[in-house]
């Protein structure tokens, strides 16, 4: 991935958010994923973080979604790898985060989320 396909994917998946575009985000996603999140492990249950599957994450993240109605992502710079991206964003409640990706091709198959917790 080079460095402007990292941008142009960084602000699709932010305009998919943006417009709590479920079905778009769950698109970029392969079948098999693996996703893991500090969110899902307080949201989870039982979970360990760990998310396994577009269905499993499709019913967290629907979950997550109805929680948080004012969910707004701001990008801060997107960073290409091989076979990876990360997203640095600042959501609504001016908290940093970044998306760590690992692609298969054209989808997602492991995701990382990080957040700054102070």
């Amino acid at each position: 991935m080079d460095q402007q396909a990292a941008r142009t994917f960084a602000d699709r998946w932010i305009a998919l958010w943006n417009s709590r575009d479920l079905e778009g985000v769950l698109t970029l996603f392969a079948d098999h994923v693996v996703f893991s999140s500090p969110s899902a492990a307080r949201l989870s249950h039982g979970s360990d973080g760990v998310v396994r599957g577009k269905e499993a994450l499709r019913a967290y993240w629907a979950y997550a979604l109805s929680r948080n109605p004012e969910l707004h992502f701001d990008l801060l710079g997107a960073y290409a790898g091989i076979n990876t991206l990360v997203i640095n964003y600042r959501h609504q409640t001016g908290v940093h985060a970044n998306e760590v990706l690992i692609f298969d091709g054209p989808l997602i198959v492991e995701g990382y989320a990080t957040h700054l917790t102070s």
